[in-house]
């Protein structure tokens, strides 16, 4: 959200990560001459140098889910924002920064490092926000908020909103606290949060990878002198899908898919594509089912739906592997997709690997408080957290990948059906 310095007011409505409306920008930049001279230049720095750091520009896509082209098309598209930042009258937040700024009338305008690396403009290397990318999108630099620790005194909320000044002692991003909540404290160790959208992220520790095709770097928390880096995939729908299939009456309650998946014995060649937000390398992606029979019923579209969620997952994963040169560790599960067990066992099988699922879905909370409780004192080291955790349940792989290999070919070959629609 982009608001006015002086009164707090803002220019529009609260932009989410699923919004489209800068897709024709980001359709253009990558088509655009000035971004494959922007390629070449940092290839060849990268080639040179070997920093890390210049990998990223090096093969650099836009997509509709980046902070940077939703910035870019703001400017564009509201004279008023425009306006007020040539006046330094102009501030730009993530929903922590917006929060924090009206829980204290407008005293604190911040944010933290891992919020900061979340909106893509951050650069992680260095610790700043990017001169480089701000320059070539016409974003000012004079819209971005301080950065602070994680787990930090941030002020109070103003008294007069719940009667007494309540101390705020940490703002952190969503998948950055569902990994603290899951006590993800390790090099190596794997959170896969599947909600609205599903991310996996694994702890790289004191090591900052640059971004792979597919992949990211993040700064998860910056405790003290302490700086945890990720590295995070993700894709942009899961509970979405599901939620649109039970809105159009495949199902009255989310709990009766897992048994409708189980009731048969596969999909029937029946393969659903999630596209509902579009996709990071494809802003023009169709969600669609294929393979439609006579014989289709609603459990087959529920089942495809589900599998669609595991086979994503599959995709991440392996990238993962690929990409991050450090062994994957335990792997947690979170969001309200993660109390499905078909997705869970099925995904499960498909990396081999155990999955551990806490008592608690809603892990960024409980990172939040975490944090907060660390500054506080109210806990004194990581260890104490660890004693807290809860495990509901734990999923073994049980089927053999081959047998579901017919299958995922499949869905992948209607996955390529479905781009550029």
């Amino acid at each position: 959200i982009l608001f006015f310095r002086r009164t707090g007011k803002p220019f529009h409505n609260f932009i989410s990560w699923q919004d489209l409306r800068s897709a024709q920008l980001v359709n253009s930049w990558n088509k655009s001459l000035l971004l494959k001279v922007v390629h070449v230049i940092f290839t060849v720095l990268h080639f040179l140098t070997g920093n890390d750091r210049y990998l990223a520009p090096s093969f650099l896509t836009f997509s509709t889910q980046q902070t940077s082209m939703k910035l870019s098309w703001v400017f564009k598209n509201i004279y008023e924002a425009q306006e007020a930042a040539k006046k330094n009258n102009c501030c730009f937040g993530t929903i922590d920064t917006w929060l924090l700024y009206r829980l204290t009338k407008g005293s604190v305008y911040a944010t933290d490092y891992s919020n900061a690396s979340a909106t893509g403009v951050f650069e992680p290397f260095t610790k700043c926000w990017n001169p480089t990318l701000c320059y070539l999108l016409s974003i000012p630099m004079s819209i971005f908020p301080p950065v602070k620790d994680t787990s930090f005194n941030f002020g109070s909320a103003d008294s007069e909103i719940f009667g007494v000044p309540i101390p705020i002692m940490a703002v952190v991003a969503d998948q950055q606290s569902a990994m603290f909540g899951e006590c993800c404290f390790h090099p190596g160790d794997v959170k896969l949060t599947m909600g609205t959208g599903g991310f996996w992220n694994v702890n790289t520790g004191e090591h900052l990878f640059g971004s792979q095709r597919g992949l990211y770097p993040l700064i998860g928390w910056k405790i003290g002198e302490e700086v945890v880096y990720l590295t995070e995939g993700c894709m942009s729908d899961m509970g979405t899908a599901i939620k649109w299939a039970q809105d159009i009456n495949l199902f009255t309650s989310v709990d009766e898919t897992e048994k409708m998946a189980r009731s048969i014995v596969d999909s029937q060649g029946v393969c659903f594509v999630p596209g509902f937000q579009a996709s990071v390398n494809d802003p023009y992606l169709c969600a669609s089912f294929m393979g439609l029979k006579p014989s289709t019923t609603r459990n087959h579209l529920v089942r495809a739906i589900l599998e669609s969620v595991a086979f994503r997952n599959k995709q991440l994963y392996d990238l993962m592997v690929k990409k991050v040169c450090i062994p994957l560790q335990t792997i947690r599960a979170d969001g309200g997709v993660s109390n499905n067990s078909f997705v869970m066992q099925m995904t499960s099988d498909l990396i081999n690997k155990k999955i551990e699922k806490p008592a608690n879905a809603d892990m960024s909370s409980l990172g939040a408080a975490f944090l907060a409780g660390l500054a506080s004192g109210f806990w004194t080291d990581k260890e104490q957290l660890k004693k807290l955790r809860r495990i509901e349940a734990v999923f073994e792989p049980q089927k053999d990948l081959e047998e579901y290999r017919p299958a995922m070919d499949t869905w992948l070959q209607a996955m390529k059906r479905s781009l550029h629609w």
